[in-house]
């Protein structure tokens, strides 16, 4: 629900801050005060186009902030996460601006976003109603999601466009299959033997790390044995080699030990020494007594490197993604292989055709009795709104071949306004009778729709009386199931809204300005006793207004 409107230099305000409450809210006030002022603030902030005529005289920029609740609304909640946004507490800010030079801007939490992105969150938030306002009800899809909610088929609707994707694929497959059956015999053809070619090399995917390893241990085999020998020489084998030299030394230092025992370190370090390196000449020793030279084995492994060099050379790429690379052949085989049976793909899609036509038809059949019910529920409501004779119905127009939506396009008729024949909705009412029709349509579908704010801009034109009355019960009844905000200038209205603004204008240095004041119980009985009309207030009139409010309870 909308909790406040933050307006800023917009038209005749300078300086506002609206909070609002649950529940049937009514906006009066005299003609030309500027109610409709904070309607369009809102229909601003909800994405309207911007217009530098909104921007208060002398201003530099008009700015309108709304703050919304919405730790309810999983989709809402779903929405942001998908653009990486966040809000605070489970309450959405929408921000907008728009300056002299006619540029807009537009933010969502703090971040900025792009007017369509405000919009987008927007259908999902508030729902404006007036002669003047987009019209969400005069949307096909809007019609479609509206009846479907009503009657609780969403889920079935949901299906409906999922077997639907799934046939499209299938049919999809099935043409790309038949288009190129040719290309794809040649590709498959040639894989094949590229498959075979690579299986037969049967390179691994560590074999070539491990063939560069040993090609370059046989390659330099005998130079790896003379240094080994070298080695072994100077440490251990020849006259005066390094292990004997050492030897020798640790022997004196364990004789100089008995005359000065400062030595015992050193003499240790020599004597580790001695150790490490008899362990390092035994070490070479087995190295040299393995190191023998194998021409036989040095040939086979130049020759499986020339195998995988001249293969990786054919199919450009490096010896090492040859594994990777038949590997993408074989499952790219195995995909055409699937394409290129035309039969198994047309079995696809006539099951999964079935499929659908199986699920929508239980859509339309579900559709047909609900559209019957919405239709007889909505005309009902319409008699008593000043719309007689009027009749509600809502047309479902078969779509050849079906779609994502089902077999049918859901169309809103009204019939006996202009006329005895149905026509759609967009092309019968006027302004105001599309408001009253819009109230019939959301007070039956309520507990259906999902929009949580509902504003009505001018939905009592050319009404009064009784109609008046039915007007204010509908609109409270509306307002036990989500907000409600209604400009109004009948007081029948107004004395049944939970709360209630006033807007008047004041002049303040030669500047006109509007100003909106919460009233109170007391203030309420003035305000309802002058819409009741008079130049003066009587107490006669404070006593009806009085009443009117107590039947509002």
């Amino acid at each position: 629900m909308l909790l406040r409107l933050t307006i800023r230099d917009f038209v005749l305000v300078d300086r506002l801050e609206l909070d609002f409450q649950r529940g049937f809210g009514a906006l009066t006030g005299e003609t030309g005060a500027g109610k409709s002022i904070l309607v369009d603030a809102l229909a601003f902030v909800l994405g309207e186009r911007a217009d530098t005529g909104w921007i208060r005289a002398g201003a530099e920029r008009a700015e309108v902030s709304a703050e919304f609740e919405v730790a309810d609304s999983s989709a809402v909640i779903a929405w942001l996460r998908e653009l990486d946004l966040e809000c605070d507490d489970g309450v959405l800010i929408l921000r907008r601006v728009v300056d002299t030079n006619g540029r807009s801007r537009a933010y969502l939490c703090g971040s900025p976003v792009t007017v369509q992105q405000l919009r987008e969150v927007a259908e999902a938030l508030v729902d404006i109603h007036g002669q003047h306002a987009h019209q969400s009800l005069l949307r096909r899809e809007v019609q479609r999601s509206l009846l479907d909610e009503h009657a609780g088929l969403m889920p079935l609707a949901e299906e409906v466009a999922t077997a639907w994707r799934q046939w499209r694929e299938a049919q999809s497959q099935l043409d790309a299959a038949s288009a190129g059956a040719d290309a794809i015999i040649q590709e498959r053809e040639q894989l094949e033997w590229q498959c075979r070619e690579l299986s037969a090399l049967g390179v691994s995917a560590d074999e070539w790390d491990g063939l560069n390893v040993e090609h370059k241990r046989l390659a330099h085999a005998a130079s790896l044995a003379d240094g080994a020998r070298f080695a072994l020489g100077i440490l251990s084998e020849e006259e005066g080699a390094c292990e004997g030299q050492i030897d020798a030394v640790v022997r004196r230092l364990d004789d100089l030990l008995a005359y000065d025992a400062g030595l015992g370190e050193i003499a240790a370090q020599v004597a580790s020494a001695q150790t490490e390196l008899a362990e390092a000449v035994s070490a070479l020793r087995r190295y040299a007594d393995r190191m023998d030279l194998d021409p036989q084995r040095l040939g086979e492994v130049e020759r499986r490197i020339e195998a995988v060099l001249s293969c990786a050379r054919k199919f450009r790429v490096a010896p090492e993604a040859l594994p990777a690379l038949l590997d993408r052949w074989q499952a790219r085989l195995s995909a055409l292989g699937e394409a290129a049976d035309v039969e198994l793909l047309a079995a696809r899609v006539a099951s999964a055709h079935k499929q659908y036509d199986a699920v929508a038809t239980r859509l339309s059949k579900s559709r047909l009795k609900a559209a019957k019910e919405l239709g007889d529920a909505v005309s009902r409501v319409m008699q008593q709104l000043a719309l007689g004779g009027g009749r509600f119905e809502v047309g479902l127009v078969p779509v050849e071949g079906g779609a994502s939506s089902g077999l049918e396009q859901v169309e809103f008729r009204i019939a006996g306004l202009a006329g005895s024949e149905a026509r759609p909705l967009a092309k019968v009412a006027s302004g105001g009778e599309l408001s009253r029709i819009s109230l019939a349509i959301q007070v039956v579908t309520a507990k259906a729709a999902s929009v949580p704010t509902l504003v009505f801009d001018e939905v009592d034109v050319g009404i009064g009386g009784g109609v008046a009355e039915v007007v204010g019960r509908l609109l409270r009844e509306l307002g036990q199931e989500r907000q409600v905000l209604c400009v109004t200038h009948l007081p029948q209205v107004a004395a049944r809204a939970n709360w209630q603004w006033q807007v008047a204008k004041s002049a303040q240095d030669g500047v006109i300005r509007s100003r909106v004041e919460t009233l109170e119980a007391s203030a309420r009985v003035e305000e309802i006793a002058r819409m009741l009309g008079g130049v003066e207030i009587t107490e006669i009139t404070r006593r009806h207004a009085r009443e009117m409010l107590g039947g509002g309870e």
